[in-house]
């Protein structure tokens, strides 16, 4: 299986961070820039993987269940 995680390129996470504070209505303490860009690293490599999962054709959507 190929590593589809190191064939994402990695986005401008700082500049990220800041146009998505920005447009949240959200201060970001320069304290918490670096905590939140390894957090964004950390989903980013995660959503990699699942993105990257092969599926066959044949997989089926799974049900959305409401309460």
């Amino acid at each position: 299986m190929t590593d589809h995680a190191a064939d994402t390129p990695m986005p401008d996470l700082d500049a990220y961070a800041a146009a998505a504070a920005a447009l949240l209505g959200l201060t970001l303490d320069p304290a918490w820039t670096g905590p939140v860009v390894a957090n964004l690293r950390v989903l980013h490599a995660a959503a990699a993987l699942v993105g990257g999962f092969p599926l066959p054709d044949t997989a089926e959507a799974a049900p959305v269940y409401t309460a």
